[in-house]
């Protein structure tokens, strides 16, 4: 995937988890889930359909996974068997990764009023927010106090951004979710996060119309004045999921250089 070195140590040292969501060797999830093998995890992933799995696999085995599960989320038969066999495996889990999330693209441009169908509108909010709900629930029965779970946002939850539409509105949800999450689970000693990253040249951020663009003004409007940075979602990911985050839940944190605080851009004329 890499050009970026990843810092090697003991964070994760002893603590199983899984990843899903992992796309290609370009995603944000397989970012997330090499630095946490690089600090001593052991990974579980899930992919959907044959073509996934011929990318997942190969880059599952090479941080030593022995576990690799097909999953479609929306499938609750499917949800039982994966975090069954992780019972069966390993006992229980100490960590989550979810990074899925699915619309039409046909839908994620032009007009959100006019564009967005019943249809898709359900099945995005069902793959993309309830889906977090499905596997932390499933999740949450396998771990113990200090156990740890983190889904990817974006900013389009908060923000109206073009060619994002319906998606904006799922991610709300998730975000939502996130809260409410936290919220029941935090008594058992369980932490529920999300990550806002920025855009990246990502299999997402082609499904979008207008990706390209994305990426270019992040990177001039932030206040870094730089690219989001898969080393600093990374190392977010591995601050939340590992014992350096226990105090911390219930949040999304943004990591996207500094874009989410900008109104307007230096040089803009506000007139």
């Amino acid at each position: 995937m890499s050009d970026w070195t990843l810092p090697k140590g003991d964070l994760m040292a002893g603590k199983r988890g899984i990843v899903m969501g992992v796309a290609n060797d370009k995603s944000i999830a397989w970012g997330i889930a090499s630095q946490l093998a690089a600090q001593g995890a052991e990974i579980a992933f899930t992919f959907q359909g044959e073509a996934l799995e011929k990318r997942v696999r190969p880059l599952a085995e090479s941080v030593g996974s022995q576990i690799l599960l097909e999953c479609d989320v929306t499938n609750d038969a499917q949800l039982d068997a994966v975090f069954d066999r992780l019972k069966t495996v390993w006992g229980g889990i100490d960590f989550l990764v979810h990074a899925i999330a699915f619309s039409d693209k046909n839908e994620l441009k032009g007009s959100f009023v006019e564009n967005t169908t019943r249809e898709n509108f359900l099945r995005t909010m069902d793959i993309s927010a309830f889906s977090w709900v499905a596997c932390g629930k499933r999740a949450a029965a396998l771990m113990k106090p200090g156990g740890s779970m983190v889904t990817l946002t974006y900013l389009g939850a908060e923000r109206v951004l073009p060619s994002y539409n319906v998606m904006g509105v799922a991610k709300a949800a998730l975000e939502a979710c996130t809260r409410y999450m936290a919220r029941d689970l935090g008594p058992s000693g369980l932490r529920v996060n999300a990550i806002s990253a920025g855009p990246m040249r990502t299999l997402a951020l082609a499904g979008i119309q207008g990706g390209r663009g994305l990426v270019s003004t992040g990177r001039e409007w932030s206040l870094m004045k730089e690219d989001t940075s898969m080393e600093g979602i990374a190392g977010c990911a591995l601050w939340l999921l590992s014992d350096l985050g226990r105090s911390t839940t219930g949040e999304v944190v943004h990591v996207d250089a500094g874009f989410h605080v900008v109104g307007l851009p230096e040089g803009v004329d506000a007139g």
